[in-house]
């Protein structure tokens, strides 16, 4: 029996990657470090070990995502490799139960694959929250300068109250200050700025990937129904199975179901309660109104003169040129 591995001999891009293009692999695929317990261990321990200190929190976080994104590629690899097992185990079964898990392993492949694509679109998430922790590194000297003017201002006044350096380090002070501000704002800035986009990146590719997978096994609970499971007696002979036609057809609209899924035909939206809804809006109104600013013309009376009158690199593993080959077989139309 012909059996297949994946759903498309050339895969051609689907809807969503034609509305938003799929970023480059992610950089923990064919990592020089392994993928076992003791490098993740490492990896988490090592990550705030190093570095300025107000960097390293976020040090640990970036390389604890390292370790998520692993065992994601592990799971989807092997994924693959089980889906390939049901195929070859069902292969010398009854016909129905040989094609219906032949076609199964197809979409568990399907869904090995799309677990291979989610972890390069969860690194564009790790590497937006590293670029947060490089600026919290670049604002660390800024904060460490000022701190020790200060300390170098209060030992003299201390031992020194009337050295002339006195004053001196705090015209120093004063620009180091004036610098820190400058630094401390811009960190304010793009944190908030990269937050937002770091974790819109993590979600967008979350719903992508359960919607898909929610697809999927829609089908899969479809091709189960092509499986005649009615008890027989000893010696009684099952009717021929005449389900192949159906059951290229059900993965055929399952591949046209994944390929055309855009966000906006969603199936699971979250709606907000009222009480959500309006202090959700109450809150994005304050942000508005405080960067437009308020119309304050309509406050104080006409003037009258006769009275009195106002916000990383850790290290990188090299790539190896591993390349990930798959075995991916056509379904006859």
């Amino acid at each position: 029996m012909h059996r297949t591995y994946s759903m498309r001999q050339s895969r051609a891009p689907t809807a969503s990657q034609l509305q938003t293009p799929p970023p480059p692999p992610s950089s923990t695929k064919s990592g020089i470090f392994g993928r076992g317990s003791l490098s993740h261990a490492l990896r988490r321990n090592a990550g705030g070990a190093f570095g300025p200190d107000l960097a390293k929190k976020l040090a640990q976080l970036v390389k604890m995502e390292k370790n998520v994104m692993r065992s994601l590629e592990t799971v989807s690899k092997e994924r693959m490799d089980v889906a390939q097992q049901l195929s070859v185990w069902g292969e010398a079964a009854d016909d129905d139960v040989s094609d219906v898990t032949d076609k199964l392993g197809v979409l568990l492949y399907e869904i090995g694959e799309l677990e291979d694509q989610y972890v390069d679109r969860y690194d564009q998430y790790r590497i937006t929250m590293k670029s947060i922790r490089n600026i919290e590194a670049s604002v660390q000297p800024s904060r460490d300068r000022k701190q020790r003017i200060t300390d170098q201002i209060a030992h003299l006044k201390y031992k020194e109250p009337n050295s002339p350096k006195i004053v001196v380090l705090e015209q120093e002070l004063v620009r180091a200050e004036a610098e820190s501000l400058v630094a401390e704002a811009q960190l304010s800035n793009i944190t908030r700025e990269k937050v937002k986009a770091a974790y819109t990146y993590q979600f967008d590719a979350l719903r992508e990937h359960s919607e898909k997978v929610a697809i999927i096994a829609g089908y899969g609970k479809h091709l189960l129904e092509l499986i005649d499971d009615t008890p027989v007696t000893p010696g009684e002979t099952r009717a021929a199975y005449d389900g192949y036609e159906a059951s290229r057809a059900i993965i055929q609209d399952c591949e046209n179901a994944l390929t055309n899924w855009i966000t906006a035909n969603a199936a699971v939206s979250s709606k907000l309660s009222t009480r959500s809804r309006n202090l959700s809006q109450r809150r994005r109104n304050n942000i508005r109104a405080r960067t437009e600013g308020h119309d304050l013309s309509g406050q104080d009376a006409p003037y009258d003169d006769s009275e009195e009158e106002e916000e990383e690199e850790e290290e990188e593993e090299e790539l190896n040129g591993e390349t990930r080959g798959r075995t991916q077989e056509a379904i006859a139309a």
